[in-house]
């Protein structure tokens, strides 16, 4: 991934020093549980700890010669036991392994770092919207179906859907989180046929991990198919947010807009511009997001007890889906907290129309009053076509139309054009929808 787009903790878990410190724990914690069983000697499993050592230019040296990472990895550690006066303490480096029990053990602990991370960064983008929402709770706002004016919602209605997205990104975050938390040594077939599936689970048992109770040589691929997954549901989630900001903030709208800041510029031509960039590029990266899901799909499927299809495209899509995870989570989280939201404007847009947003609510008070239904839409959407057609007042139609007089009191035509009426019940779904959240974090 492009220095552009990383943040420094996510960017330290997937660069090359702690890919392979993360190697050299599980290959000590091998080492250290094989002595605990008697099969390795104690003082070398101590020395391993003690001196055992690698530096990544060396690494990468080596490898271009063996064309193998994890050889290039254990040599450059022998190497290191020789400097420190203790080469043959090396021997018991690696025994027993093969190299997917470190990398994919290993690739588990980056992911357990990383997860760590995104879970954060997914609470405080919940925190955020839970806040904006009851801030705008009653906001009044033209809800908008296919892009056209349908009926009054709030802001903080809008707020609310959204964060209940969240909420269900962060169960889906933490159960595939979890399920991706396995370790396995169980070598080159899966037969654990040089590391006992007790002293396996003592292995992973000690990183952190639970041990994946089968595997080949490599865990199995739906699990990361899955985790990759859940983020790019949380990614889309992000996007959604973005796209209606940009929405909103287009010229003829004006209801809500990213921070512009001091100094900033907005066109080289031409200097009005205010431009969504920071939406623009949460809903362009959320597409790469998505789009590394299909390679995490066409890795589930391997030759027999493996090849290594699936290892290439792991060091892309892996670290660049967590990377561009937590960059949008920062810079959505930053949107919603800063973005600019322009209540006047959105109770002008919602009255633009002269009450035609009422008219489903006209219909229904029509047909409880007695009017037949079909009779009823027919009237009334005459008249909306008209005002919409001529950009004339609805409510004076209809307040004028000796029809619908004959059935509504002015006082009644009145209540179909409430505002009020609309919203009343927005408080309830607040209330329902964050205290069932509540219950579900057992506050």
């Amino acid at each position: 991934m492009i220095a552009r787009y990383i943040r420094p903790g996510m960017g330290r878990i997937w660069s090359d020093e702690n890919k392979y410190r993360q190697w050299l724990e599980v290959e000590l914690a091998a080492s250290e549980t094989l002595a605990e069983a008697g099969e390795v000697p104690a003082e070398a499993a101590r020395l391993l700890r003690t001196h055992a050592n690698f530096q990544v230019p060396r690494i990468l040296e080596i490898e271009k010669t063996v064309k193998h990472d994890v050889i290039a990895f254990t040599t450059t550690v022998a190497e290191s036991m020789a400097s420190a006066g203790c080469a043959d303490a090396s021997r018991w480096l690696h025994y027993g392994l093969t190299s997917n029990d470190v990398v994919d053990t290993a690739q588990a602990l980056l992911i357990k770092q990383s997860s760590a991370i995104i879970a954060a960064g997914i609470e405080r983008l919940a925190e955020a919207l839970k806040k904006r929402a009851f801030e705008f709770r009653d906001t009044p706002q033209i809800g908008r179906t296919h892009g056209v004016h349908a009926e009054p919602i709030t802001f903080g209605l809008k707020l609310a859907l959204w964060y209940d997205e969240v909420c269900r990104d962060r169960k889906r975050f933490e159960a595939a989180a979890e399920d991706i938390r396995v370790g396995k040594i169980s070598g080159a077939v899966g037969n654990n046929a040089h590391v006992s599936p007790e002293n396996e689970e003592k292995i992973c048992a000690r990183l952190g991990l639970r041990v994946s109770p089968v595997s080949s040589q490599v865990i199995s691929r739906d699990r990361h198919a899955a985790y990759i997954a859940a983020l790019a549901l949380t990614t889309a989630t992000m996007e959604k947010i973005a796209l209606e900001v940009r929405h909103l903030q287009r010229t003829e709208v004006r209801e809500a807009e990213e921070p512009f800041s001091k100094g900033q510029k907005g066109s080289s031509a031409m200097p009005h511009k205010r431009n969504p960039i920071t939406c623009e590029q949460i809903c362009g990266l959320a597409r790469v997001v998505r789009s590394n899901l299909q390679a995490a799909f066409e890795n589930i499927a391997l030759w027999h007890e493996r090849d290594i299809s699936h290892s290439s495209v792991e060091r892309v899509i892996l670290p660049d889906s967590l990377i561009l995870t937590d960059y949008l989570l920062g810079k959505t989280t930053w949107l919603v907290e800063n973005m600019a939201v322009y209540p006047q404007r959105m109770l002008r847009n919602l009255n633009q129309t002269h009450g035609l947003v009422f008219s489903g609510q006209l219909l229904i008070d029509l047909a409880a009053a007695g009017m037949l239904r079909e009779h009823a839409y027919r009237v009334v959407q005459a008249h909306a076509m008209r005002a919409w057609e001529e950009e004339g007042d609805f409510r004076a139609a209809i307040e004028a139309d000796a029809e619908i007089r004959a059935v509504l009191s002015p006082e009644k035509i009145a209540e179909s054009f409430s505002l009020e009426r609309q919203l009343r019940n927005v408080r309830g779904i607040f209330d329902r929808m964050f205290s069932q959240h509540e219950q579900l974090a057992g506050i």
